[in-house]
């Protein structure tokens, strides 16, 4: 199997990470019977969240009685040092482990650094002290908090969205934490669902000698993809850059990447489905969209408000309402023309 070495941590693991944010979906034995095969099939790494309701849970109860055998990286959204420790000790506890090999500040909204009044940074550094930490990273969806934190000098690797979707800028990230030594773990590998070919996805990171991309996984066929690339490595060929252009070609500009950060909607509109509906009914089998479930939530957009409280929020800087708006209309289109 390939495998990375995340810069100055000195963590050298399978180019298969696990992203466990999508467990938490499905239940204890379903995410268990994933996590092990994914154990007794090479990958090491395992990243979840504070934030990501039982998907601690889940990992420390498969991972049981294996954890010198891997790494485990967690997030805190924490804004005070007191709720950092706080949370730590949470998921310490949720995973059954006294340490994380990793531990990152959660998408916040500046770069935390010493003495800048948060407290954030000196939690962490006491609690890499106490043992119960090993190295601390962040993890972000906004490019300026991103570079900021990779010039600053401070952190061990760094967590951002990274894909064929992704733009000179991103590789330009991608570059400066090989430069800095930093490692780069590729959240949104597969743009929140939007791509669709694994064997696309996998290729192009795989290009990348210094970026661990982890996949969210939340059923047993979407691991069966990517092991299957990690045993035969997919090539870059002619077929499969004309396809990855073609890809970017149809998702230029603004579109919405699910990363729900705009969430929640006083209106209640599930707005990391519906800003992108367009995308979604185009790239997978229609009918999964055109149910009763999803038209009645699709319903919620002519509820908007325009309060702009979802536009404040979003990493990307997206006009959400007007996204709203035109998914609504055409996924209404697409109604009539299933005549549903």
């Amino acid at each position: 199997m390939a495998q990375v070495r995340l810069g100055k941590t000195e963590i050298v693991t399978d180019k298969n990470g696990f992203g466990a944010l999508p467990i938490q979906r499905i239940s204890y034995d379903e995410a268990e019977k994933i996590i092990l095969k994914a154990y007794d099939s090479g990958i090491t790494f395992f990243d979840t969240a504070r934030g990501y309701t039982d998907s601690e849970e889940k990992l420390g109860r498969a991972l049981k009685g294996k954890r010198e055998n891997v790494y485990i990286a967690s997030k805190t959204m924490a804004a005070t040092a007191d709720k950092l420790k706080e949370d730590l000790e949470t998921t310490l506890t949720n995973l059954k482990t006294d340490y994380l090999d990793l531990y990152q500040l959660h998408n916040p909204e500046f770069c935390p650094k010493p003495d800048d009044g948060s407290g954030l940074y000196e939690a962490m550094l006491e609690a890499k002290e106490q043992g119960k930490i090993r190295h601390i990273g962040i993890t972000n969806h906004r490019m300026p908090v991103a570079k900021e934190a990779v010039e600053s000098g401070l952190y061990e690797t760094l967590q951002f969205p990274f894909s064929y979707l992704s733009g000179d800028a991103d590789q330009a990230l991608v570059d400066a934490c090989k430069k800095a030594d930093m490692g780069f773990i590729a959240m949104k590998a597969m743009s929140g669902g939007l791509i669709t070919r694994a064997d696309a996805a996998w290729a192009f990171l795989n290009g990348f000698d210094t970026v661990l991309p982890i996949w969210g996984i939340q059923k047993m066929s979407e691991l069966d993809d990517f092991l299957a690339c990690s045993a035969n490595p997919p090539v870059m060929d002619d077929e499969m850059k004309v396809f990855i252009e073609s890809e970017r070609k149809e998702l230029a500009g603004d579109f919405c990447r699910g990363c729900g950060y705009c969430m929640p909607c006083p209106q209640d509109i599930a707005i990391r489905d519906c800003a992108r509906m367009s995308l979604l009914i185009r790239r997978a089998p229609v009918d999964i969209y055109m149910n009763e479930e999803f038209q009645a939530e699709m319903q919620k957009v002519k509820n908007c408000i325009n309060c702009g409280q979802c536009s404040s929020r979003c990493p990307y800087g997206l006009d959400t309402p007007s996204l709203l708006k035109k998914n609504l209309e055409d996924y209404e289109e697409m109604l009539v023309k299933l005549g549903k």
